[in-house]
């Protein structure tokens, strides 16, 4: 079963032509601006195919030219996907790794714990499955003492020398731009060595291992010895690759952004889906490199850009300054700047609404939501139980404020989330009220539960009791900011979601038993307006699985006759923001209404602070970045020419 069913927004909105062109002389205009050779694929499954017949074409070419093939394989969540395929290759009988000499480019450090080994996750895709010597297989050593770690790296070194040097390096682009663990501020030639991790770089590790945790230290080959290889094949899927991958293929070379660094490689091929080569300027802002096939979308897009540039609002743009910045097919289209100053206005005006449920006895021609039928019942699906305030809070009270009623489904309940501090926290409240109420009584549960936080032993993932405790503090959370939002608390629903409920890092594989929880839940509420997560660039995988739930149910449920009458909006706003572009559904906030939604986000006491793998790069919670995205987005609005807001939420709608 697929983790998540693809949206179909940048299909819509992105012509073939623009990353498959037909000839040669088309492929050059399209790439003018990219310095790394780049294949586009319109999915990460595609692009894994291509990439594998990439690799296994290098093996074959190799043995037949030396009698062998030397290659550095990375262990990134992306590659994993390429050797997945180069395992059915090689059942295909297409290529054979019996040649094939394997380094691995990185280990994790001073550990002994198997499941935290990058060997180990090779292995299991790739290494076991296909005819490689286990001899040919070499890897780095975890547990080498500090003090003989240079001599370690060193004698790697040695060992990809005595075998004829890397003919091919297989890696991934990881979001913060590092390769393997270059950490962004490694030098071009960086050699063997120990690297410290960031915050980012272990919450990946963690993720790829299905781990709570990851060390802080990591052993990698260096850009250096990476960059010599004879041919790299490097790739990147989803969108939070996006600003990674634009940085390597078009930006300068910086050690900032270590990835850069193959552009001086003679030999480099980077694999890369839609959602991870969409800010490359061949497929946002193609006026730039081609002609144009010309739709709604993409005339909103080059204005929304055309007026970043020029630094004036719609309105005020003239046929000069469409002509100086390469857009004058729009001028001949049009006629003149001004129609198209007017029609993109006009879309971008009808985006915003304060009726986000449709507005009763009003003319809706112009609305993104119907008018009728009012009341609606509305049903808002919630990966973890704060995503829901955190990023559509004010549309939340504006639907009940409105006469909707409205259903929260709360689909897991984020224990992982909740550090042991809060669980002591509780945990004490909990003692001293059965001490005062239920004197004498054996509460074996907070007896243990006090001892174990006292003495600093930190709670384990595979302990239920732990875990539901933990989960009970976000769920009462999310009620107190139901209850201060109008939700009435009978219409919120604990979903408990298997994939999540069922693994110990809330990291299962998605299963029909999730779908169908969905499915249950959609067709007891039975829903004039549905409205779901879409935050897919969520780095520890829960948001792409609760979203994939949703998707599959709304598929299996579209041919439903309630369904049929049923709008769906997808929301973001933890972990990323709508380009102004793709918006569909502005829901503005006045500065009180801001207030009350950040008053909401505050009632989850365990998140406003800290929390275990929720910061972010530059130190800010998620909730914090959502609530700068609301008023940044607000200022995009006005910047356009458009009214003045203090913030705004922004939804787009989902084709069932």
């Amino acid at each position: 079963m697929k983790t998540v069913l693809k949206t179909n927004i940048k299909f819509n909105q992105v012509s073939s032509r623009y990353y498959r062109p037909g000839t040669e002389i088309e492929l050059a205009s399209l790439t003018r601006y990219e310095k790394v050779p780049t294949n586009v694929l319109e999915s990460a499954d595609e692009g894994a195919r291509e990439a594998a017949l990439d690799v296994a074409r290098v093996i074959n070419d190799c043995v037949k030219l030396k009698g062998r093939c030397v290659i550095g394989f990375g262990a990134g969540k992306y590659v994993l996907k390429v050797y997945d395929e180069l395992v059915k290759l090689y059942f295909a009988d297409k290529v054979s790794f019996t040649d094939v000499v394997a380094f691995n480019l990185g280990e994790l450090s001073k550990t002994d714990d198997e499941e935290l080994s990058l060997h180990r996750c090779i292995s299991e895709h790739l290494y076991s499955k296909v005819d490689i010597d286990p001899s040919h297989v070499h890897a780095i050593n975890p547990l080498a003492a500090s003090e003989n770690t240079h001599d370690q790296c060193k004698a790697y070194e040695r060992e990809i020398i005595e075998a004829g040097g890397l003919d091919l390096v297989l890696c991934d682009l990881n979001n913060d731009g590092s390769i393997a663990f270059n950490e962004p501020g490694s030098a071009r030639s960086s050699a063997c060595r120990l690297m410290l991790l960031s915050s980012e770089s272990r919450a990946r590790v963690a993720e790829t291992l299905q781990s709570d945790n990851a060390p802080k230290t990591a052993i990698t080959l260096g850009m250096g010895n990476i960059l010599a290889a004879r041919r790299i094949i490097c790739v990147a899927w989803e969108e939070d690759s996006a600003g990674a991958l634009y940085n390597t293929i078009e930006g300068k070379m910086t050690d900032v952004v270590p990835a850069s660094f193959l552009q001086v490689n003679d030999d480099v091929r980077i694999f890369a889906d839609l959602d991870a080569a969409s800010r490359l300027t061949r497929i946002s802002y193609p006026w730039k490199v081609t002609s144009c096939e010309w739709d709604n979308h993409l005339i909103r897009r080059a204005i929304v850009w055309l007026c970043a540039q020029t630094g004036k609002p719609i309105l005020k743009l003239t046929n000069e300054d469409y002509n100086d910045y390469g857009l004058s097919e729009l001028v001949a289209l049009y006629d003149s700047a001004y129609n198209v100053n007017i029609k993109i206005f006009n879309d971008l005006q009808h985006t915003i609404t304060g009726w986000p449920g449709g507005k009763p006895n009003a003319d809706d021609t112009y609305r993104p939501e119907r008018e009728k039928p009012y009341p609606k019942r509305v049903l808002i699906f919630s990966p973890h139980p704060d995503d829901m305030v955190v990023s559509m809070g004010g549309t939340v009270r504006r639907l009940v404020q409105q006469g909707h009623e409205v259903s929260i489904a709360l689909q897991t309940d984020a224990d992982v989330a909740v550090s042991d501090e809060d669980l002591l926290r509780c945990v004490l409240l909990a003692d001293r009220l059965t001490k005062r109420f239920e004197p004498g009584s054996d509460f074996t549960f907070i007896n243990n539960t006090l001892d174990r936080l006292t003495q600093s032993i930190t709670t384990s993932g595979d302990d239920a009791d732990m875990r539901y405790f933990k989960g009970s503090i976000m769920l009462s959370e999310a009620m107190m900011a139901c209850r201060l939002m109008g939700v009435p608390w009978k219409n919120v629903y604990d979903l408990r979601m298997p994939f999540y409920v069922n693994d110990s890092h809330g990291q299962g594989k998605l299963s029909e038993e999730d779908v169908a929880v969905i499915q249950d839940l959609i067709l007891k509420v039975k829903p004039h307006q549905i409205f779901f997560d879409n935050d897919l660039v969520d780095p520890y995988g829960t948001h792409v699985r609760a979203t994939g739930a949703v998707m599959h149910a709304l598929a299996n449920l579209k041919d439903e006759d309630f369904m049929r009458d049923c709008r769906v909006w997808m929301y973001r706003g933890q972990w990323g923001q709508w380009d102004v572009a793709n918006i569909e559904m502005a829901v503005p906030m006045s500065p009180e209404e801001f207030a009350e939604k950040r008053a909401a986000i505050l009632m989850y006491h365990s998140q406003i602070h800290d929390a275990p793998f929720r910061s972010t790069a530059d130190g800010k919670l998620p909730w914090q970045r959502s609530i700068e995205r609301n008023r940044d987005l607000a200022e995009a609005y006005q910047h356009l020419g458009l009214a003045t807001y203090e913030a705004i939420e922004a939804f787009v709608q989902y084709k069932v």
